[in-house]
């Protein structure tokens, strides 16, 4: 009968568990952290995934514009040597000026697009904070 059962003070009600052991909570501590890496990890390949899709949606019509433009651009160079001879400079000397000019433009096109593409942008930004997060729970818990 439940009016026979003495309930002393400091001692777990009945039919609960007794106190558990350091080696019963280490183990459920370490499957409990086992099981936030899983998840951790299972965010960065979701996060990962939607930056290379929206990447990889881009490469093709960056691709197509590249290729039509670059065509213009050897038409236009071809124009300019004309122009070039046309006043007077020798065909080799204007061939060299108009290479060299626009040798310097896309160098720096190419340059600013670099500074553009930071490696920081691909880095799944969520996880890594909710690493720094897990990381300090785990810091306060175990003090």
């Amino acid at each position: 009968m439940p009016s026979d059962q003495i309930h002393r003070p400091g001692a777990p009600p009945a039919g609960a568990p007794g106190p558990r052991s350091v080696p019963e909570l280490f183990g459920d501590v370490v499957g409990e952290l086992s099981s936030l890496f899983r998840k951790e990890v299972q965010l960065a390949r979701a996060e990962m995934g939607e930056k290379l899709g929206s990447v990889t949606g881009a490469i093709t019509p960056i691709a197509a514009g590249g290729v039509v433009m670059l065509a213009a651009l050897v038409v236009l160079m071809f124009a300019v040597v004309s122009l070039l001879v046309s006043l007077g400079i020798r065909p080799g000397w204007a061939q060299l000026i108009v290479g060299l000019g626009f040798a310097l433009v896309g160098y720096l096109v190419l340059r600013g697009g670099l500074a553009r593409l930071k490696a920081t942008s691909l880095v799944p930004e969520r996880t890594t904070e909710q690493l720094s997060r897990d990381a300090r729970v785990v810091k306060e818990q175990v003090q």
